[in-house]
């Protein structure tokens, strides 16, 4: 016998391949081990349609049912989706998924529970299909898939919300269903690339991606990963600037995209939204800060979310200063998001511009490390929000874990030797320019 997730990634791979009868004859095999295995009744519909079989309706209606009572109400999206894309009417899918996950449903609860997936290690037996197909084997597979849930009855008596949309009216909820795009990528592909422009974010419905970040040098960092229920790709459609990291697709993926056809649709609701977009996005950034931030490395997980409840967070305005020069140093600060300026007065009285601060870089150490007033002024040149440590509390934190204090000793003298060569070279370009 073969692990369930190897049978599936090994199906996946046929299909992309155009291998539609033998893809669908593994993903069989896994739903006669595992009938809860509803990403598996979905992909033999795939196969099936694929092969054009217009038994695959039945397949993706009885699914999608079955995703919207055992909680998985994204993935009953896709199938009512698949439906209406090949001339099928899903408006009872549609519409029993916005009574049962719309904000007035009796169906949310605090004790809320889902029908998890089968565990990757269940074994299955697979046929060998490099051998011929029976000759019935996509009607068998097809009503395998149909019925594999027919006398399930043990469905939560509770549900989780949808991230974003159960806070909306039902009404609202309902037009935004109608304007959402689904999207299906297989594994490796890439869902959104780091440096474009975001015109949209988008719910994971199924499958599993990586979240990465890519140096100058072409070395990738792993932010986070992604499954089902979660959200992506909000932070540069908020903030109108180029997308800061990259998702790429770890296996199939099943993506429901929200451009801005959607939320012109919720034209009455758009505060709301966005405050909720908002909070993806904060929670978001603080983790990346924590998987990339040299500040945070010497902690494991719990403390690094403990020093950051240390931390205040601040909202600023472009033009706001930040630090002025010759102040004394009050604390430590990292760029959660937004850009901020640096620039250091001459003997003369002339600014001279310094840098750029971007997420996650932190400044403000040289004034602590050195015990003298700051110096350089620094402003922000786009909304910002920047996290302050204060000096106390730094302090203490440099004086007991010495990663920390080696981490900041390091960047001070950097930074200061950079900021020389700046203001002795007023050829160094300002791309080359390394901020206080």
């Amino acid at each position: 016998m073969v692990a369930l997730g190897d049978v599936k990634r090994s199906a996946a791979t046929l299909f992309g391949q155009g291998q539609h009868l033998a893809a669908l004859r593994l993903y069989d095999a896994v739903v006669a081990a595992a009938p809860l295995d509803f990403d598996a009744r979905i992909r033999v519909a795939d196969c099936a349609l694929a092969l054009g079989d217009a038994g695959a309706a039945n397949v993706y209606r009885a699914t999608g049912w079955y995703c919207l009572k055992s909680g998985h109400p994204l993935a009953a999206l896709v199938c009512a989706r698949v439906l209406e894309a090949h001339g099928a009417d899903s408006s009872d899918l549609t519409a029993a998924l916005v009574v049962t996950y719309g904000n007035e449903s009796e169906m949310l609860g605090k004790m809320a529970a889902r029908v998890a997936l089968p565990v990757e290690g269940l074994p299955v037996q697979v046929p060998d299909v490099r051998l011929p197909a029976p000759p019935d084997a996509v009607k068998q597979a097809l009503h395998r898939a149909e019925h594999a849930t027919d006398s399930f009855s043990e469905y939560p008596a509770a549900v989780h919300p949808v991230p974003l949309l159960s806070t909306m009216s039902e009404a609202a909820f309902r037009r935004v269903l109608g304007t959402l795009v689904l999207k299906r990528l297989p594994a490796n592909a890439l869902a959104i690339r780091e440096g474009e422009p975001g015109h949209s974010f988008f719910f994971v419905a199924g499958g599993e991606l990586r979240v990465f970040a890519t140096d100058g040098l072409g070395r990738q960092t792993d932010l986070a990963r992604l499954g089902e229920g979660a959200v992506f790709g909000e932070m540069a459609l908020l903030s109108a600037q180029p997308r800061t990291a990259s998702v790429a697709c770890i296996t199939d993926v099943d993506l429901l995209e929200v451009g801005r056809t959607s939320l012109a649709s919720l034209a009455d609701e758009l505060g709301a939204v966005a405050e909720a977009l908002h909070g993806f996005t904060r929670e978001r950034l603080l983790g990346n800060l924590m998987a990339t931030s040299p500040l945070f490395k010497p902690f494991n997980r719990m403390q690094q979310r403990d020093l950051l409840r240390r931390f205040t967070s601040h909202d600023v305005a472009p033009g706001t200063v930040v630090i002025h020069e010759g102040e004394e140093g009050r604390g430590l600060f990292v760029v959660l998001a937004g850009e901020l300026d640096v620039s250091r007065r001459t003997a003369d009285g002339t600014t001279v511009p310094l840098g750029g601060l971007k997420t996650g870089d932190v400044f403000g150490e040289m004034a602590l490390i050195r015990n003298a007033r700051t110096a350089a002024t620094v402003v922000a040149t786009r909304p910002a929000t920047v996290l302050f440590l204060a000096r106390d509390v730094v302090a203490r934190m440099v004086q007991g874990v010495a990663e920390i204090k080696k981490y900041l000793e390091a960047l001070a003298e950097d930074r200061e030797i950079d900021n020389q060569l700046v203001l002795g070279e007023d050829d160094i370009p300002s791309d080359e320019r390394v901020m206080v």
